[in-house]
């Protein structure tokens, strides 16, 4: 990390500094994650908790963070619209510390944003329905502790939505995840921030081999998956039958008959 960028961490650990305000998620040679929640007050209303988590890569403030915003308060759509307008206002101050600025944006700007009326609730449940469905294929090195593993990504992928599958097939893992963008994004700092494995000596750790194989859009010719499903394969031909019913034999030419 630059030396801008670890003052910067430094700095706002002092200014939010009240109980539940700031949390260091992560830090490791890929980067560095932080949350911050914060309080803003909607019109007429009483004050609504945000949650807002930066995952910072090496190069940043060269490049974006990147971002994910939750709350009780509000509905999936409204935290999906309020993150793109903060990836809009982080273009504009990319190159520079900016994680301040864009939750003090946040707070002033939130009612604008978000707005208070029916048609305004409206037109934000349509831009997430524009955007469509995403695809995701990811690939884990090893899961050691499997059972505890399997089921804290059923719960995140329940939470979030999400469909697709995890995939075994000898000591290859997979998952195929299908949803809104913003989802799977949470979806996997989740994975790279939360201690769901165990190491050599048995010890809790956070997830540090995972790779995203291919990200794309979801198109007519490909299955629109219904659940999140766990499978055990004994061959790679019953692995590649299941990608091409789906429509993804491409993904498995090109992402994962290398790995077999």
């Amino acid at each position: 990390m630059s030396e801008a960028a670890l003052e910067e961490i430094s700095v706002l650990s002092a200014i939010y500094c009240d109980p539940g305000e700031w949390q260091l998620l992560s830090r490791s040679e890929n980067g560095i994650t932080v949350m911050i929640q914060t309080n803003v007050r909607r019109i007429a209303e009483s004050e609504i908790r945000l949650r807002l988590v930066f995952d910072l890569p090496v190069t940043y403030p060269s490049c974006l963070p990147n971002l994910s915003v939750s709350s009780e308060e509000l509905t999936r759509a409204q935290c999906k619209v309020l993150r793109d307008k903060l990836l809009d206002q982080a273009r504009e101050r990319l190159s520079q510390p900016m994680i301040h600025d864009l939750v003090l944006w946040t707070q002033q700007n939130f009612n604008s944003v978000i707005g208070n009326s029916i048609r305004d609730e409206k037109h934000l449940l349509s831009a997430v329905t524009d955007d469509g469905t995403w695809i995701t294929l990811l690939h884990l090195d090893h899961m050691r502790a499997k059972n505890k593993y399997v089921k804290t990504l059923e719960k995140w992928t329940s939470d979030l939505r999400l469909t697709g599958k995890l995939m075994f097939m000898g000591k290859i893992i997979l998952i195929l995840l299908q949803g809104d963008k913003s989802d799977i994004r949470e979806y996997l700092v989740l994975q790279k921030t939360c201690k769901v494995d165990v190491d050599s000596t048995g010890k809790k750790c956070k997830e540090r081999m995972i790779s995203v194989l291919c990200e794309m859009k979801l198109s007519p010719e490909h299955q629109r998956l219904t659940t999140f499903e766990v499978k055990e394969y004994p061959a790679a031909s019953e692995l590649e039958r299941d990608f091409a019913l789906a429509g993804l034999s491409t993904l498995f030419t090109e992402f994962v008959l290398g790995l077999l």
